[in-house]
């Protein structure tokens, strides 16, 4: 295993990201996408896990998995057509104690990205009869160092399906901030609307009690997230 030129270390935040191979898109349908969203809940966990012996054959809905310990707390995240966004850190439990952690070379949030591209990739493959690579190689990662940049990545993750309606939202800024309002209540695929209220079976997905409180309330994320992003990089 190489070793990575931003080290996963725990008690630090990451914005953790990756797209298609060749870009192309890793999401096809709805179905997809429920999956992925799924992944996200039910592999966060020490536990050994497969779809077909621990939800199918038990006949019970993902979010109702007894996960126990976690491997990350995940703050937010997006799915786009061909990437996908996590901000996240290493959950605050005990050390995990199986052989995979043995060599060092591991870790909390290593493990719980390899379980899910491994288990995304293997379901898509399958679905779609294809073989090879699904995504561009390993994920990438960015290590959050300040509240700025946290904020800057925050409102970034759930601005980003703007683009899907507004491709230059990025580069120009959002020039029509209703319409991008009433498209991110409708938008299904990411944290957005757990963090402004909705109840939903995806809540639990979310650990935000383990991220900094950036907002009052519900209410003041809708206006935040416009004016905590800029057009520009970190």
């Amino acid at each position: 295993m190489s070793q990575r030129k931003v080290p996963l270390v725990d008690g630090e935040y990451y914005h953790i990201y990756n797209r298609g191979n060749s870009k192309q898109k890793i999401f096809l349908d709805e179905e997809d996408y429920r999956h992925f969203v799924k992944c996200l809940f039910v592999l966060n966990t020490y536990r050994h896990f497969k779809f077909r012996d621990n939800i199918v054959d038990t006949n019970i809905d993902a979010f109702d998995f007894k996960r126990g310990d976690t491997l990350v707390s995940m703050g937010a995240w997006a799915l786009m057509p061909n990437h996908f966004h996590i901000y996240l850190t290493a959950a605050k439990t005990p050390p995990h104690k199986s052989d995979l952690w043995e060599d060092g070379k591991r870790n909390k949030i290593g493990e719980f990205m390899r379980k899910l591209s491994t288990a995304y990739a293997k379901y898509f493959n399958a679905k779609y009869i294809r073989t090879g690579s699904l995504f561009e190689g390993v994920f990438k990662s960015v290590h959050i160092k300040d509240d700025v940049q946290a904020k800057y990545l925050f409102a970034y993750i759930h601005l980003n399906p703007v683009k899907i309606i507004d491709p230059e939202w990025k580069e120009k800024g959002i020039k029509d901030s209703i319409g991008a309002r009433k498209f991110l209540n409708s938008y299904e695929w990411s944290s957005y609307l757990d963090h402004i209220g909705k109840v939903r079976p995806q809540n639990k997905i979310m650990s935000i009690k383990h991220f900094p409180k950036y907002f009052k309330n519900k209410e003041t994320i809708k206006e935040d997230i416009f004016g905590w992003f800029k057009p520009v990089k970190y």
